[in-house]
């Protein structure tokens, strides 16, 4: 199939999880992709599997350096970027009373910090292209909150609020880039499954027991295929959307 025919992919986080099934999706949809990660092995894997069409960058998405960097190899490797997934993002829990301001500030420099740096980059090379796509990876705890997950919660919501921020910026400026958030409410990961284990009992006593959370939680595949959708053109008329991915779960009183 041709849906990302002769566009470029930037997939940060790209590694393992959602980020490698959207370099896969997207390889088979007829895109060439850039797969960043701080996990070289992980990253090198990937880009292996996938061969010509995938290059492999190591890539801190807190660092301004290496954003610069990371969009330079992307335009002398494959001619520009199209299309960005911010992916990347770490999670680790904390209510209000256990977050420290030094985990706050860790949490933040990635899922926050990173993703705005990603749109601004991310923009900055679209602007040289036809068209652009930037999707932001979202989480129903920026809409719902969470109890256990403060500074996570917190950074989610300023993801959904950026992008609307970036969204609003490209219709007025009339630029041909759009900027949408996918919203899950969880994914099976390993970096969702490592949480858990670490966990230990009666340590968050409000946090879901691990079978019902990960009954509920969707495969990466699930969110991978909106992504594809927000990255082609059939999504040209999409902006500032958060589409939830989270099979009604922000509907129910949790």
């Amino acid at each position: 199939m041709d849906r990302l025919k002769d566009k470029v992919a930037l997939i940060t986080g790209g590694g393992g999880g959602l980020g490698s099934e959207d370099a896969r999706l997207m390889v088979a949809e007829g895109a060439r992709v850039v797969i960043t990660d701080v996990d070289e092995e992980a990253g090198n894997s990937i880009a292996k599997e996938l061969g010509t069409d995938a290059l492999f960058l190591k890539h801190d998405i807190s660092s301004e350096s290496d954003w610069e960097r990371v969009m330079a190899e992307a335009e002398k490797h494959f001619g520009g970027v199209d299309v960005l997934v911010n992916n990347a993002a770490i999670l680790l829990p904390g209510s209000i009373e256990d977050t420290s301001l030094d985990l706050w500030h860790k949490i933040m420099r990635v899922n926050a910090d990173g993703y705005f740096l990603g749109c601004r980059f991310g923009l900055k090379a679209m602007k040289q292209r036809p068209s652009g796509s930037i999707i932001n990876m979202g989480s129903i705890s920026g809409i719902m909150g969470q109890s256990t997950f403060a500074a996570y919660s917190a950074s989610k919501g300023t993801v959904l609020a950026l992008t609307r921020s970036v969204a609003a910026h490209c219709k007025r400026h009339h630029l041909p880039i759009r900027c949408n958030a996918v919203v899950p409410d969880g994914i099976k990961t390993p970096m969702v499954a490592k949480l858990h284990e670490s966990i230990e009992p009666g340590q968050l006593p409000d946090m879901p027991d691990m079978e019902e959370v990960m009954s509920r939680m969707a495969e990466p595949r699930d969110l991978a295929w909106m992504v594809i959708y927000l990255a082609s053109d059939e999504s040209r008329f999409v902006n500032g959307a958060e589409m939830r991915v989270d099979n009604g779960w922000a509907m129910l009183d949790g």
